[in-house]
């Protein structure tokens, strides 16, 4: 896909999409690249509906973004001092959390972080982390490059771009953010720079989706709205056998009722599933077979002693069964039937059950969620500032380190906290001369979550002055003990203001 290169004063062509979406960035410096996204409404509904679609079952499936392999998990190497571009700036974070005197001894995890999912070039459902970061319209996210354009592809932005605040599962508490305008270094864009490995994405109002009222139609109506690839749905109401004979005679009942026919008792071994016990009249000969067998549990094994019933004489003369019936009247006029039982052991049969059939079509609804920074606040901006301070960076860990020891699983936020080394970093393996390093054991998934300056526990904000970009070993025992983050200077907060100041508007 071709690249926009967004020039330092010349004309953009007024046409759709990069009319309205450059129009803030018009004159950004020419370090900038942009590129479009979902190019319109209809575009990110059908994208938002892919991930929340059968209870967000595609953000389930999605694993953690997997552009490291072993070999790339190595040591950093010091490559000296940093040397600002322009002089050290920041701008405030965006939230309405409220301030406390009370000491927080937790870490409070900032409401602005999430996951971005998307489908690479190899059609595979991926995530990385993220946050809300602030901007003029409150619409914008800030991860790793290589979250946002697929390197393995030639640098084309990912496919079906979202992002999630607070994802949790396959819950969207806040919505879903689709993709509309991605902006990276010209250096990411087109060399793969790892020293300019960040990205900023303008993303849509958000969204929330699910299934909504349901309309009771007639069966051909049901199966016109399947047929439209609509949402439908059959509920089965258990009737009584009256209702169900008298329905079947009108012909504009009986579509609508149906029976689940009986079964009958199936004959089986004691330790059958749901099997029973009961008894079998047999001959007597039968029984004395079966005595002879013994006691035992199985099929044919006698039931207890013969029972001798008295009977009344027109019972006696009309009775055919197996039984043994007496020689005739005693002394005392009492006449005799011997029963002799065997088991049986059977799965009980089930009744015939009648049903109302009623056909529905699901209006499904698509809310409109409200802006970004509106529902999560958004964090600050820093660049150019010293090294060797102190940052706090969140994000989704879930890969095994190197030597497959799985300490994550990628379904909560993790953090780290300490200071970032006072030398810049280099890595020959990804072209990296400029990165800041922090000691910490996160693993892939974290990659794209954001390194916060100045982070107050209390209002869960701070100041965005990094990325997760790579993973490192740095004492060689095949494990993550840091991670590092491009240097923010002049040139990210030029990329960062183009992106902070393109309005990109609703879905729904």
């Amino acid at each position: 896909m071709k690249r926009i290169l967004i020039p330092a004063g010349g004309a953009i062509m007024a046409t759709g999409l990069l009319a309205a979406g450059l129009a803030g960035s018009a004159q950004a410096d020419p370090t900038t690249a942009a590129d479009p996204m979902a190019t319109s409404a209809a575009n990110a509904k059908a994208i938002a509906e892919f991930w929340a679609d059968n209870n967000g079952a595609a953000l389930k499936a999605a694993t953690e973004s997997n552009v490291w392999d072993k070999g790339d998990v190595a040591k950093l190497q010091s490559k000296g001092g940093y040397s600002s571009d322009t002089k050290p700036g920041s701008t405030a974070p965006i939230g309405q959390e409220k301030k406390t005197t009370a000491k927080v001894q937790n870490v409070n995890m900032p409401k602005t972080i999430g996951k971005v999912f998307f489908i690479n070039s190899k059609g595979e459902k991926k995530w990385c982390s993220a946050t809300s970061i602030q901007s003029k319209y409150r619409n914008l996210v800030a991860t790793a490059g290589h979250c946002v354009y697929d390197t393995a592809n030639n640098t084309d932005v990912m496919s079906k771009w979202v992002f999630v605040p607070g994802y949790y599962q396959g819950k969207s508490p806040w919505g879903i953010y689709v993709g509309k305008q991605a902006f990276t270094h010209y250096d990411f864009d087109v060399y793969e720079d790892y020293d300019r490995d960040y990205a900023f994405v303008t993303v849509y109002n958000g969204v929330k989706l699910g299934p909504g009222k349901a309309t009771k139609v007639t069966i051909n109506e049901y199966k016109a709205a399947q047929a439209k690839g609509q949402v439908t749905d059959v509920k089965a109401t258990e009737v009584s056998k009256d209702e169900y004979e008298s329905a079947i005679k009108d012909p504009n009942k009986y579509p609508y009722y149906d029976t689940k026919p009986g079964t009958d008792p199936k004959i089986v071994g004691p330790d059958y599933p749901g099997a029973v016990v009961d008894k079998k009249e047999v001959t007597k000969e039968a029984y004395e077979a079966a005595k002879a067998k013994g006691t035992g549990r199985g099929q044919g094994f006698i039931y207890g002693d013969p029972i001798v019933e008295n009977v009344d004489k027109a019972t006696w003369t009309k009775y055919e069964g197996p039984g043994e019936k007496g020689d005739g009247p005693d002394k005392f006029g009492n006449y005799y039937i011997t029963h002799y039982y065997v088991q049986q052991w059977f799965v009980p049969g089930t009744s015939t059950k009648y049903y109302r059939v009623d056909y529905y079509v699901i209006e499904e609804f698509a809310k409109d969620a409200g802006r970004l920074g509106d529902n999560v606040g958004g964090q600050g901006f820093a660049w150019n500032q010293p090294t060797g301070k102190y940052v706090r960076v969140f994000g989704y860990p879930a890969a095994p380190h190197p030597d497959g020891n799985k300490n994550y699983t990628g379904i909560t936020p993790k953090w780290c906290y300490g200071k970032t080394s006072s030398k810049l970093q280099g890595s020959a393996a990804k072209k990296i001369e400029e990165h800041l390093a922090l000691k910490c054991a996160m693993t892939e998934g974290a990659d794209g979550g954001p390194w916060l300056y100045k982070y107050s526990n209390t209002k869960r904000l701070g100041y965005l002055n990094g990325v997760t970009s790579t993973f490192n070993d740095q004492d060689g025992n095949g494990r993550v003990d840091y991670i590092s983050s491009p240097y923010f200077d002049g040139e990210t907060n030029t990329v960062y203001k183009a992106a902070a100041n393109v309005w990109s508007g609703k879905i729904v």
